[in-house]
């Protein structure tokens, strides 16, 4: 069985992003995948700000990675990019850390101007950690989904195709 994992990049509990992750996890076990997820929240502040590498938290999260098939990575855009809170956390991995693993990025973000942050600030961030197989990638808008009351998300039709189809890209190229 394949090993996915979700890494969340949103500082906060309640973000899209991270119910995006959520539903792609549910999607992943369907297929059988064997899904875990990080969160940036898992490794305390002060480990990322002043970079301790003895971290018992950043020790798992390099685990996790380590033992990873594929990563999904999901993240709100801000001023263009991923959050500096998921860069500071995958500043802190070993040089590689994405060797051999198939990425899929995916962000959200309020309006289409930030398109391209999946193209010019994810990808190549991935490349300079090792990764061998970086999907196209999913951008959604804030207006194509509906948090529910539990902590859900309602997507939009057709970026809830886009997203099982890129799902199922992931899960067949880990299969060759």
């Amino acid at each position: 069985m394949k090993k996915i994992l979700t890494i969340a990049g949103s500082p906060s509990g309640t973000s899209r992003s991270s119910a995006v992750l959520r539903l792609c996890s549910s999607v992943l076990e369907e297929q059988s995948m064997d899904v875990s997820s990080l969160s940036v929240k898992d490794v305390p502040p002060e480990d990322l700000v002043y970079a301790n590498f003895e971290s018992e938290a950043l020790k798992k999260a390099q685990l996790l990675i380590e033992q990873a098939d594929g990563i999904v990575v999901g993240t709100p855009v801000y001023k263009a990019s991923y959050t500096g809170v998921l860069k500071a956390l995958l500043d802190l991995m070993p040089q590689y850390a994405f060797a051999g693993k198939t990425i899929l990025p995916i962000a959200t973000g309020g309006t289409i101007t930030h398109l391209l942050s999946i193209e010019y600030a994810m990808k190549p961030l991935f490349g300079v950690l090792g990764a061998t197989n970086i999907l196209r990638g999913i951008f959604i808008l804030d207006s194509q989904m509906e948090k529910t009351a539990e902590g859900g998300i309602i997507l939009e039709a057709e970026i809830n195709e886009r997203l099982k189809n890129s799902l199922l890209e992931l899960s067949t190229s880990l299969a060759h």
